[in-house]
């Protein structure tokens, strides 16, 4: 009699649960994407090749990479080679404005030597190999400085000085310190490895997210809130509008975005492409063989 009633009991939960994968919890893919083909975007974040100086890290001299030695002109051809194998249709660069466009056009006739920035050594080599015809600057500022230097900046000014008082990229903690250690670190091995093995380890998904820990530590942890609400309308915001930016220049799924920017950004681009279930992101060691 007891086999009896526990056979009828698990029959019971068996038709209270039901064994079947169509009463599964949904894949949200499944609902927000389903079949449909996506735009690609490919996240290359670089070191600044000029070297100008505007970070809170500065690289010493002795250890900065020459990109026009013809050593690193050949490794930055194979690195491109690389890249070329996502076949852009579009290309994002980390500045604002018409200006490199008109660059590009001197430089297309003659009148203009690459300079040594990736916006010469990386853009324009790639509008050439890609047969672009455009670069998009989809740089933005903050809203932080829009509110300093907008119409109503009388108004917002002295509580944005006060909130920004003590405030800076970096800071004096334990964190900061091997933050920088790593900074100096990277780039002294840069001097030991080919242009694309630098761009794979800048790209790597654990880097990249090791790279933004570092905002959220030094001035980051003043006290109270005035580090984070500094980091949302300053940095964050700045990245949430680039990303705003990239969205408005997608015209459809058969985009194949390039996105050329200070590999500071990435860990936040990275992110807002990953959760976005408009965007396909690749990665650059996909596209090594």
């Amino acid at each position: 009699m007891r086999f009896l009633e526990h056979s009828l009991l698990i029959a019971l939960l068996l038709l209270v649960h039901p064994l079947n994968a169509q009463h599964t919890m949904p894949d949200p893919d499944q609902i927000l994407i389903g079949s449909d083909p996506l735009p690609q975007v490919l996240l290359l974040g670089t070191f600044h090749f000029g070297y100008p100086d505007l970070d809170a890290h500065v690289t010493a001299e002795d250890d900065r990479v020459d990109v026009l030695s013809p050593e690193r002109q050949q490794e930055l051809s194979e690195l491109l080679d690389v890249v070329m194998r996502f076949k852009p249709t579009k290309l994002c660069v980390e500045t604002q404005g018409g200006w490199l466009m008109h660059e590009y056009s001197e430089y297309r006739r003659g009148e203009r030597k690459l300079g040594r920035n990736e916006f010469y050594q990386i853009g324009f080599r790639m509008m050439d190999r890609a047969k672009l015809d455009t670069m998009y600057a989809v740089d933005a500022a903050p809203l932080s400085m829009q509110l300093y230097y907008g119409p109503d900046s009388l108004y917002h000014r002295p509580w944005l000085d006060t909130l920004y008082g003590d405030w800076d990229f970096g800071g004096e903690d334990e964190i900061s310190k091997r933050y920088s250690a790593l900074y100096t670190a990277m780039d002294k091995a840069k001097k030991h490895h080919t242009l694309l093995e630098i761009f794979l380890a800048m790209n790597d998904d654990h880097a990249l997210d090791r790279d933004y820990g570092a905002y959220l530590n030094g001035w980051f942890k003043m006290p109270g809130h005035n580090g984070a609400d500094v980091h949302a309308i300053h940095w964050y915001s700045r990245n949430l509008r680039i990303f705003r930016n990239i969205q408005d220049i997608t015209t459809g799924p058969e985009d194949r975005i390039l996105v050329v920017f200070g590999a500071g950004h990435m860990g936040i681009l990275k992110h807002l492409f990953a959760c976005s279930p408009e965007y396909q992101l690749v990665r650059l060691k996909d596209l090594v063989p």
